[in-house]
């Protein structure tokens, strides 16, 4: 937010105790009240305020021995100054947290295949590297309202993000589409996306799109709609169904690889699959970013720069 004018030149001749006096008593409703809430003297805090009007050469507050209210110079003063106030606490906040060992209680929402099988050791050693922390995890494959749940972090596996979040990478991601070698045997090998309208497809709801799996060629994004016996909720089950051979399967790459190595899925159409996904922490619009989530959002690039997911 840009400061008024006449605020900018207070900031560089008075001492900022003067114009926090005067956001102290306006919120406090009074100089006694001010003076209870914040340890200071009535007498001190009417010095201050004082002292901020002569400087201004405007008056700020109209006081009676009932009611204190702003001035119409006093309310354009009061919005401009309780907002640069608060950046300035919390910039000070800020830079305390990063100095200081984290600690305290941090929320994590996790999608639960992913925290299972690949989250779960980088997040501990986390934890075994700052003693002072505790964990709240939640692994869920619905979509979390961050704000709305007290969610510090979200990791999320995503090409698109929320205006209204902030997201940082982690790491690249690829997604795999693959199939049993019975079932490539039985109805051929699809060479383009388009052939997968006449196959057997496993559905994962959790996948953007879901029965529209998405691919590229030529540099733009196409769609194809598919459909198959099974349509589930679960990425491990989706895995489960198409190395039995009921349908082919999109699969991030970190549950594909393995079968991947142990033959029971063959990957198809790599010359098509999207690129461009990323594991993402998701955190709520905030000015400054608490110490104990930076720490771990920190943590987890270099984790994952040591141990690649794809």
């Amino acid at each position: 937010m840009r400061a008024l004018p006449m605020l900018e030149r207070s900031i560089m001749t008075q001492d900022l105790a003067r114009i926090r006096a005067f956001v102290q008593v306006f919120d406090s409703g009074g100089f006694s009240s001010a003076a209870r809430q914040h340890g200071r003297s009535k007498a001190l805090l009417s010095k201050y305020v004082t002292d901020l009007e002569d400087y201004l050469g405007v008056r700020l507050m109209n006081r009676t021995t009932r009611k204190l209210s702003l001035t119409e110079a006093g309310e354009a003063y009061y919005r401009e100054a309780s907002a640069l106030l608060q950046q300035l606490d919390d910039l000070d906040a800020s830079i305390s947290e990063q100095t200081a060992e984290p600690r305290g209680l941090l929320r994590v929402s996790v999608p639960r295949n992913f925290g299972e099988s690949t989250l779960a050791p980088a997040i501990y050693e986390f934890l075994l590297q700052h003693p002072k922390m505790t964990l709240d995890l939640r692994l869920e494959d619905r979509y979390v309202d961050l704000i709305d749940e007290g969610i510090d972090v979200a990791l999320r596996i995503s090409t698109m993000q929320d205006s209204s979040l902030i997201a940082r990478k982690i790491a690249d991601m690829h997604v795999v589409v693959g199939a049993a070698p019975g079932l490539l045997k039985q109805h051929g090998t699809p060479q383009h996306p388009d052939d997968l309208r006449q196959m057997p497809c496993i559905v994962d709801v959790n996948l953007q799109g879901q029965s529209n799996w998405r691919f590229t060629q030529d540099g733009k994004t196409i769609s194809v709609p598919v459909s198959g016996p099974v349509r589930t909720n679960s990425p491990l089950a989706a895995r489960t169904a198409a190395a039995m051979g009921l349908g082919l399967v999109v699969l991030p790459s970190y549950l594909a690889d393995p079968l991947v190595h142990s033959g029971e899925l063959v990957p198809v159409l790599q010359d098509y699959l999207p690129t461009g996904q990323t594991l993402q922490a998701v955190y709520p619009h905030r000015r400054h970013l608490a110490g104990k989530v930076r720490a771990l959002i920190d943590h987890l690039v270099v984790w994952f720069q040591q141990h690649p997911l794809s």
